[in-house]
């Protein structure tokens, strides 16, 4: 085993994915599964609160996932899911009635790759045979909890990205000829860079994200050019940039295959999000509704997948303390059949 990869044998066989009105405003609205429909309700999913809204859509992405994938909810092992919300609070109650065994997850925006990197393990240890994996997140729930309140009107930053309201979830079982192959996964190391304005989170997760590419390409004796797509989430158009140099000085050029999840979600002249997306909820849903339907086709043959997590909390930042960074990483590729 080369050093510091683990190998998985696990497929993903379905995913479902719930946005919010602007995310289904951009430019992949129309591949979201669901979306909600009411424009000027604050995404509030039929709920009288934000946060009540983000745990229906985690359960809405569930019922989804097993639907599409014919299955029962006692089909599942466990389930694998995290939120932006104290204590994962989005996922404890939105999950509570399918009553499957529960891990919940913190991994900032890190936590949909860290869920179905957990979720591989136990597959390919033999430990479980069906899991499911999901991460959201919601734009008013996020912002109240950590920067300002929303009636407030504070300017947001140029580097500062939007929180995705956005739910994705994701079933994982034993490796099958004709599923979406999950081959390989590495654990990020958390980083500290020194880096403390919460309006520029790219800053403090690129560093992490580097780290996690360098150590996956020296181990496994890849580059950049042999994955059809290296995609980050969420690292957001200035993290991005940032990934780039600080690769490019390690010996890596990342190419036109790279981009970051933050980036494809919405369109930002259009709409207005400064430097991009960010939040659990959006490499989420980016996945489900156009990384692994491109897979399954074949467009892609092999690609990474990074998600990248600022490690902070409200008293964390209130306190002005460092923001680290944190980077898990998977590698998917096309079912052998296509």
């Amino acid at each position: 085993m080369a050093a510091g990869v683990i190998p998985l044998d696990a497929s993903l066989y379905g995913g479902g994915s719930v946005v919010g009105y602007k995310e289904y405003e951009g430019p992949l609205g129309k591949l979201f599964d669901y979306y909600n429909d009411r424009k000027n309700d604050g995404d509030l999913f039929g709920q009288v609160s934000f946060e009540g809204a983000e745990a229906q859509m985690q359960h809405m992405a569930l019922g989804c996932a097993l639907g599409k994938c014919a299955l029962e909810p006692d089909a599942l092992d466990a389930v694998f899911a995290g939120d932006l919300q104290n204590q994962c609070t989005a996922s404890a109650y939105g999950l509570l009635s399918y009553g499957v065994p529960y891990f919940g997850l913190y991994g900032a925006c890190s936590t949909m790759v860290e869920g179905l990197l957990l979720s591989s393990m136990c597959i390919s240890g033999k430990l479980m045979r069906r899991c499911a994996a999901i991460a959201s997140s919601h734009n008013s729930s996020a912002e109240r909890q950590y920067r300002t309140p929303l009636g407030y009107g504070g300017q947001r930053s140029p580097t500062a990205q939007w929180t995705v309201t956005g739910a994705a979830s994701f079933i994982v079982g034993e490796s099958a000829v004709g599923q979406v192959q999950i081959v390989n996964g590495m654990v990020g190391i958390v980083r500290d860079m020194g880096i403390k304005d919460t309006s520029n989170m790219g800053a403090a997760m690129a560093p992490a994200a580097a780290d996690t590419l360098c150590r996956f390409f020296a181990a496994t004796n890849t580059h950049p050019a042999d994955y059809d797509g290296i995609f980050t989430g969420d690292l957001g158009c200035e993290g991005r940039a940032i990934l780039r140099d600080l690769m490019r000085i390690e010996g890596y050029d990342m190419g036109d295959g790279y981009n970051d999840c933050g980036c494809l979600i919405y369109d930002n002249e259009k709409q207005d999000t400064h430097a991009g997306g960010s939040g659990c909820g959006c490499s989420a849903v980016v996945l489900a509704a156009d990384l692994f339907p491109k897979l399954q086709r074949g467009e892609y043959k092999r690609i990474l997948l990074m998600g990248t997590g600022a490690l902070m909390n409200p008293d964390s930042i209130k306190q002005g303390r460092n923001i680290p960074g944190i980077g898990h990483l998977i590698e998917l590729r096309a079912p052998q059949n296509v």
